[in-house]
């Protein structure tokens, strides 16, 4: 490669960037939005994706944002490479936030208990870890079974609604950002 590495990166250097920027946070934003601003189609549809990628950010699918933003954009007829720069949102820094307050709101409107603090939550979730690692395979779907009621479907209501907020207050924020930047220059969109 012409512009490899002398020495290759260790497992705990990539590691270390993968949850802090090598340089720093304003410039990692800066890239992002500079990113996403230069993407060659309608302020709009930039919007649309990115909003995609933020609310599914709020959503306890770990492991499927960008396979659920990227279909929610597609849904919306916005850019898929927009909502999976979206997704960035939820990162390791604003991860615990977002659970605390999904887990919250979804107890709140579901008219459940918000115990995070005692040991009903730590106790149930401990109990489901003991059945994963002490059996097999087929203890997965009881354990899902037992963390659904639980964890699960509080966050995913009080995700969507949190999501649909910050969703809504990115597109905006993007369509202004993406179509000033555009405008000043001068780039053109498809023909």
């Amino acid at each position: 490669m012409l512009f490899d590495r002398r020495t290759p990166p260790t497992l705990i250097e990539k590691l270390r960037v993968a949850i802090w920027p090598r340089r720093n946070w304003k410039r990692s934003i800066l890239y992002v939005l500079t990113r996403m601003s230069r993407l060659r189609t309608a302020p709009s549809a930039i919007a649309r994706g990115a909003a995609a990628g933020v609310l599914v950010s709020f959503t306890p699918f770990l492991g499927f944002h960008f396979i659920l933003a990227g279909l929610l954009a597609w849904t919306m007829r916005g850019s898929i490479i927009a909502s999976a720069l979206g997704t960035f949102f939820g990162n390791p820094l604003t991860f615990p936030f977002i659970w605390i307050g999904t887990y919250q709101l979804g107890n709140r409107l579901l008219g459940l208990e918000t115990d995070l603090q005692g040991g009903g939550l730590a106790g149930q979730i401990q109990d489901m870890t003991t059945n994963i690692t002490n059996s097999s395979w087929d203890s997965l779907w009881p354990a899902v079974e037992m963390l659904w009621p639980i964890m699960l479907k509080p966050m995913a209501v009080g995700g969507v609604i949190m999501g649909l907020v910050a969703g809504l207050v990115s597109y905006y924020l993007v369509k202004k950002l993406v179509g000033a930047y555009q405008v000043r220059h001068e780039v053109g969109q498809p023909a």
